[in-house]
């Protein structure tokens, strides 16, 4: 079994830290909605605005790029486009395989946007002999037991899992072995993988979780305020006439 660490250390080539990278797709989606419209130039706040980032930060990150815009003008958005694109190896073909073909996985097979951004779904993989040879979003779906053959013939260097939590570690393992680098893991289990190997891990229970956590805890807030709490300006100003216990006022009236 492949041990060692779910992820690289947090640099890449040239440099550009690993919080940059993760934010490149951000400001190449605004950008490519930039493009749609025909927008020419955009300046560092409308494009930081439309990422969801504050533009100190974006200019810092289009720094590693080499990229720093216009005084008065702001950045050329085709060329920015193209940049980061290249960054991030948008311009050449990424055949990629999806492993376990449920709901999941088929939802991700009839997902138009990988093939928009340079990836291209080369195959699909599942264990279940009845799925063989059924049609996915166009795709033939093929047998695991394939697996090994199915990524050389396509040059595969990245996958995505997409099967229950207890057959996806088996499955990465394979990938790994059969010279797969990047791997996306959609099941609910963390993977382990040698060095070398890339592990981005997507699980919507934790999302979903996270923002239940800030449902309680504005509802929690809400409850606060509607029984009667004193806003905080209104607390600071009576507290203002009280003595370090509280007891008597701070100052003795004149």
């Amino acid at each position: 079994m492949a041990t060692g660490r779910t992820h690289r250390p947090a640099t890449r080539s040239r440099g550009i830290p690993e919080a940059t990278v993760a934010r490149l797709p951000l400001y190449l989606r605004a950008l490519t909605a930039l493009s749609e419209r025909s927008v020419p130039t955009v300046s560092s706040e409308e494009l930081a605005a439309a990422a969801g980032v504050n533009s100190a930060k974006l200019r810092k990150d289009f720094s590693y790029l080499g990229s720093y815009g216009t005084r008065g003008v702001g950045y050329d958005v085709e060329y920015l486009v193209y940049q980061i694109s290249r960054e991030l190896g948008l311009t050449q073909d990424w055949p990629v395989v999806i492993v376990g073909i449920g709901n999941l996985g088929a939802a991700l097979a009839n997902y138009g946007g990988f093939a928009s951004r340079g990836f291209r779904v080369a195959a699909l993989i599942d264990a279940d002999p009845a799925m063989a040879g059924k049609p996915v979003a166009g795709i033939p779906v093929q047998h695991s037991d394939d697996l090994e053959k199915i990524i050389q013939d396509n040059g595969v260097s990245i996958g995505v899992i997409a099967t229950p939590a207890g057959a996806a570690q088996a499955v990465c393992d394979r990938l790994v072995a059969a010279g797969v680098t990047s791997i996306l893991n959609f099941a609910p289990t963390v993977l382990s993988v040698p060095d070398g190997v890339d592990v981005r891990k997507v699980d919507l229970s934790i999302e979903l979780q996270i923002l239940a956590f800030h449902e309680q805890r504005k509802a929690g807030e809400e409850a606060a305020n509607a029984d009667g709490a004193l806003p905080p300006a209104a607390a600071r100003s009576d507290s203002a006439d009280q003595g370090p216990e509280g007891d008597m006022p701070a100052v003795m009236p004149a």
